[in-house]
């Protein structure tokens, strides 16, 4: 009789079959089975031997090794010397770890080698989290070229894989792929999370059911989906290794980062709620809870470089007069910066531009009862500055190769300790000496050269590390994560951060998709949606207020204009918008979100619980058809009655059985709309 290690949530299981001579064989990973049901027999046993076939069966199991039987993509790539490349343990070893969470330790004494992957399913979140960690027990140097967070078994009728692409100003383009008996794999090689290859899909199968996985990880990294000779797929996920990027002396251990994973029989929208659950048990609020977020003006794209002090003062007034809580200034405060072409690494206020320092403009922004937030980019140098001028060598360079600049910048090689200790002396400088509550953190370039040998992953490294320090010390501020908008969104820096940047284009059209993507894999609350100009600076293309403030209503409400030039019904719109975020602030952050599509290009979305909800309803272009299509709220119960309103005017009111099969009509909307709705039963 086989022995199975077990671990449940609410809503997955996780079954292995478990042998103190190899490492775990792939059971069951899916919708929760009762309590008690495992396999009847051993897996082997039921695989009568194929022809043209080793005699030695090799399964799919969590860690599968190079060399031995298994010839399918291995969780481990590494050899000493060109020797010891075969991964095949010989001894495997469970420790539980509480109710919920497993130790699997996997010892190849002959490549000594000792790998140990933690598994651990969340009842809250429904979410299993994977990691390897790798030890070198040899005499020589381990030269490492892959090592898989985890590896995952996808069913017969995976169907399709839903990815995200894109590029600066156009982040998360939704991909879809059918899985077929082809490879499928994503790469990025930027040195950072990226714009074009978010870490993370979402797999459908023919029955309804989802798969969702994501690194939480912000540098380099890979996912394959790899058809199986049983008619299964393997999954694997991990860090992307530059060559000679990670030796192991003997005795030295390397962790890789986590991969979060779950699967609903909900589809997609079950994914996404498992995927929110837990990036909100990830965050490190503050106070140890989120407070409502606080609607935020940024200066960028109001003053972009040209720094006034007695202008920005008028900003804050405009911005407070509005029901503005957060003043961020942005890039252009610090000492020679004019335009982007130097000063990065010289983190003192400009004397020209601010003959007394920060600390006016700050005080007066918090007499007016905001906050006061500060734009800075530490990981950057420019060659044009007093820290090159004083540290050429800080820069992250290849010797012999030239110096690729992106923005007219470099980037600082934060794996040396003198850098790190340095940059915090600095920003704990800045926030010691003025009343900052907010940081937006950027970093506005690939990392085309990271050394020789590589750093990209003691670059990322250095960064948590740093974040982590920052943090400590000053528990009270608050953190965006941005890279040139969305180049830097993973769960890994969501840990330390409490914001991201979602994409340097505001343009609202623009906007719609971008944030359903975000809303995937991340939870609204923490999704920067700003309201811009028109036209918008990105795009050209120009969008009513009542539009513009109505796309960027479900998340981290912000504005990022000049406040003070709006013309009385934009200025009274815009209050509007900011007033009903405050009212419904609570109710769209912190709840569940479930999105969806009805006839005639219009999108939705709801936040809230099945009994009462927000809906959004958005339409992009013009209607093509006569009569208004009805919308489906599938998620709404049967024997619930529902009242639909908008704008406090009863649209319907119905049975949840009707709403979720009929749905209810909509009123006439014109391009570029956005309704809102309230659903209550």
């Amino acid at each position: 009789m086989a022995d199975f290690a077990v671990l449940h949530s609410p809503a997955c299981t996780a079954i292995w079959e478990v042998s103190a001579s190899e490492a775990p064989l792939w059971r069951y990973w899916g919708p929760r089975l009762p309590d008690g049901v495992v396999p009847d027999t051993g897996l082997r046993e039921t695989r009568p031997e194929p022809s043209f076939s080793l005699h030695h069966d090799q399964p799919l199991s969590l860690f599968p090794g190079f060399g031995m039987a298994w010839f399918g993509q291995s969780a481990l790539l590494a050899h000493r010397a060109g020797m010891a490349s075969a991964f095949d343990p010989g001894e495997c070893r469970i420790e539980r770890n509480g109710a919920h969470a497993l130790s699997f330790r996997l010892d190849d004494r002959v490549a000594r080698i000792m790998v140990e992957i933690r598994a651990s399913l969340d009842p809250a979140t429904d979410v299993l989290t994977l990691s390897a960690s790798l030890e070198n027990r040899g005499d020589g140097a381990l030269d490492v070229q892959w090592l898989a967070a985890g590896c995952l078994p996808l069913p017969e009728d995976a169907e399709t894989v839903h990815s995200f692409a894109g590029r600066h100003n156009h982040e998360f383009v939704p991909v879809a792929d059918a899985l077929s008996r082809s490879l499928w794999r994503r790469e990025n090689r930027r040195g950072l999370t990226s714009h074009d290859c978010f870490p993370g899909a979402i797999v459908t199968c023919g029955d309804g059911t989802a798969y969702g996985a994501q690194l939480a990880w912000s540098g380099n990294h890979a996912q394959t989906i790899e058809w199986l000779d049983d008619g299964r797929r393997q999954w694997q996920a991990g860090e992307w290794l530059a060559p000679g990027e990670v030796r192991l002396e003997p005795g030295e251990r390397m962790a890789g980062p986590e991969w979060l994973a779950t699967v609903s029989s909900e589809g997609i929208n079950g994914v996404s709620h498992a995927f929110h659950r837990a990036l909100r048990a990830r965050i490190a609020w503050p106070g140890g809870a989120m407070r409502p977020r606080p609607v935020h003006l940024n200066t960028w794209e109001g003053f972009y470089f040209a720094h006034d002090e007695a202008a920005l003062r008028e900003l804050a007034e405009a911005a407070a007069a509005l029901g503005v809580e957060r003043f961020v200034l942005d890039d252009g405060w610090f000492a020679g910066r004019d335009d982007d072409k130097s000063s990065l690494g010289d983190w003192r206020a400009d004397p020209r531009k601010y003959p007394q320092g920060l600390g006016p403009l700050a005080r007066h922004v918090t007499a007016l009862g905001m906050e006061f937030g500060l734009w800075v980019e530490p990981e950057m140098i420019s060659r044009d500055s007093d820290l090159y001028r004083a540290h050429p060598d800080w820069a992250l360079h290849i010797p012999g190769r030239p110096l690729l600049e992106a923005r007219n910048q470099l980037v600082l090689d934060l794996a040396r300790p003198e850098v790190g200790a340095w940059l915090f002396e600095v920003l704990a400088g800045l926030l010691a000496d003025t009343p900052i509550a907010y940081l937006k953190w950027d970093h506005n370039r690939d990392l085309a050269h990271a050394g020789e040998p590589a750093r990209h992953r003691r670059q990322v490294l250095a960064v948590y590390g740093l974040l982590d320090r920052l943090r400590a010390a000053f528990p009270s501020v608050e953190i965006e994560a941005c890279a040139g908008g969305g180049g830097r969104i993973d769960a890994g820096i969501a840990a330390r951060t409490h914001r991201f940047w979602t994409s340097d284009c505001i343009d609202a059209v623009s906007r719609v998709a971008m944030q359903r993507g975000f809303l995937r894999f991340l939870p609204p609350e923490i999704m920067g949606c700003h309201i811009g100009a028109s036209p918008a600076h990105a795009t050209g293309r120009q969008q009513a207020m009542a539009f513009r403030c109505g796309v960027a209503l479900p998340g981290h409400f912000g504005v990022e204009l000049d406040a003070r030039h709006l013309d009385a019904t934009d200025r009274e719109t815009l209050a509007a918008g900011i007033a009903r975020y405050k009212a419904l602030r609570d109710r769209l952050h912190g709840t569940r979100v479930w999105q969806g599509e009805a006839p005639d290009g219009l999108v939705w979305q709801a936040h809230g619980s099945e009994a009462a909800m927000v809906l959004l309803v958005t339409r992009t272009d013009a209607t093509s058809q006569r009569h208004q299509p009805h919308l489906r709220l599938p998620m709404a119960q049967p024997g619930r009655s529902y009242t639909i309103t908008a704008d406090d005017r009863v649209l319907a009111t119905m049975d949840g059985a009707w709403l979720a099969r009929a749905g209810f009509a909509l009123p006439p909307m014109a391009a570029e709309t956005v309704l809102v709705c309230e659903v209550i039963s």
